[in-house]
């Protein structure tokens, strides 16, 4: 979709002329393993020549977009994403890395046999080309997470970047809270979905992409608890997304086809990338489409 004036335009697209033209922002938003297919996006806009201006992130589309704002390319992710979770023994040596250094540490807080420490998991997993905070990244990035007791949407973009990143995608009954700056944080798409409001008025164009998708299924099949969870969250997301969309859409917005996945397919990494490819041509359209608009308004 491309909102406003913009009409989807056939043709080449521009490489490297998209430097010297308008500025783009995009925003990635969370879904789980779904959000693997955002690597193919950065892959689209870095073979264009596009550095994004601004980027933001919720829950898997703020680690998506750590790496990116890092300065990694898309390539060097993909092939980081393939190296580490498409191999049970490189999975399982990571996870046994993780592991509490004591009993005492492993009971700190309580037993937690549902939930898991995702910041431990994030630095267990992360490539070592993501800093410490913000300020060392080479795009600014603000990802959003959602404050438990406070009821409300945080939008972090300064200090410490774990922590951040790890509340984001904090999503709740798999991963516990995270404690920063004196509240309780869980997985940002919660209250935002993608965050493309975080970059108004930060580039010519936003870019937001929903790797969100819905429940899929047969009709006769009864969903199990896990999988009803799940479907309702995204489900409740969609709606906020929709409301979203409604009152100040981006000026690009694009839907992978990543729905079959489910949220912890992590492993199928591969298969989400290869299904998810053809939304590189929809985004290189899209801006071409937005580059060809603002030419012609300069004509005018």
């Amino acid at each position: 979709m491309i909102a406003g004036d913009l009409a989807d335009t056939e043709g080449t697209t521009r490489g490297d002329s998209a430097v010297a033209g308008p500025t783009f922002a995009i925003a990635l938003g969370g879904g789980g393993a779904r959000g693997i297919a955002h690597i193919n996006i950065i892959e689209a806009l870095d073979e264009l020549g596009v550095k994004p201006t601004a980027i933001s992130g919720s829950s898997i589309g703020a680690i998506m977009g750590a790496g990116m704002a890092a300065g990694m390319s898309g390539r060097q992710m993909r092939e980081y994403a393939v190296a580490t979770l498409s191999r049970r023994g490189e999975i399982a040596a990571r996870l046994w890395r993780l592991r509490p250094a004591s009993f005492g540490e492993m009971l700190g807080g309580g037993i937690r046999f549902s939930q898991f420490n995702i910041e431990r998991v994030l630095k267990g997993f992360l490539p070592v080309a993501i800093p410490q905070t913000f300020e060392e990244l080479q795009i600014p990035l603000s990802v959003t997470a959602t404050d438990f007791y406070g009821q409300r949407e945080v939008r972090i973009d300064e200090g410490d970047l774990y922590s951040a990143i790890a509340a984001s995608a904090a999503l709740p009954a798999l991963f516990r809270p995270v404690l920063r700056d004196e509240r309780i944080l869980i997985d940002g798409g919660i209250y935002n979905p993608i965050p493309f409001d975080h970059l108004k008025g930060k580039a010519d164009f936003v870019i937001a992409i929903d790797v969100i998708g819905g429940p899929e299924g047969d009709i006769g099949k009864q969903p199990s608890s896990i999988e009803a969870m799940f479907g309702a969250s995204q489900l409740m997301m969609q709606s906020i997304i929709a409301t979203r969309l409604r009152n100040d859409p981006p000026a690009i917005f694009l839907r992978p086809s990543v729905a079959r996945f489910g949220v912890l397919d992590f492993m199928r990494v591969e298969q989400v990338l290869n299904e998810s490819v053809a939304i590189k041509d929809e985004l290189k359209r899209a801006v071409d489409a937005a580059i060809t608009y603002v030419e012609h308004r300069e004509l005018e």
